[in-house]
């Protein structure tokens, strides 16, 4: 006889297990949605306002790089750009490679 009490507790446990695996996407689909606008999102804000400021350089702009060198856009080409670091000093670098455009009178202030 007790071992059709047994096969009741079975069923009785087993029911409620379908219901807590919903439950439990609940926390992952949650980070997920943080990890978007948190990380995701404002990356790819910041790669939009790059690429605008890349398509808008001009010769003549006050620039730095990404690797921290300021200097003036003497030419510009499709991928590369030369920028003048000193007088009659040109080093030639990727378009992307331009971090900022600095306001005008900021290579005389240095």
């Amino acid at each position: 006889m007790s071992f059709f009490i047994s096969d009741a507790m079975a069923q009785a446990t087993g029911g409620g297990a379908g219901g807590a695996g919903l439950e439990g996407l609940i926390l992952p689909i949650g980070l997920i949605i943080m990890l978007y606008f948190l990380m995701i999102r404002p990356q790819m804000k910041r790669q939009k306002e790059h690429k605008k400021l890349v398509e808008t350089l001009a010769k003549g702009d006050e620039v730095q790089t990404e690797g921290g060198l300021m200097g003036r856009i003497s030419d510009l080409g499709e991928n590369f750009v030369k920028v003048e670091i000193a007088e009659g000093v040109e080093v030639k670098i990727r378009r992307q490679a331009v971090a900022a455009i600095m306001p005008k009178g900021t290579l005389k202030e240095l």
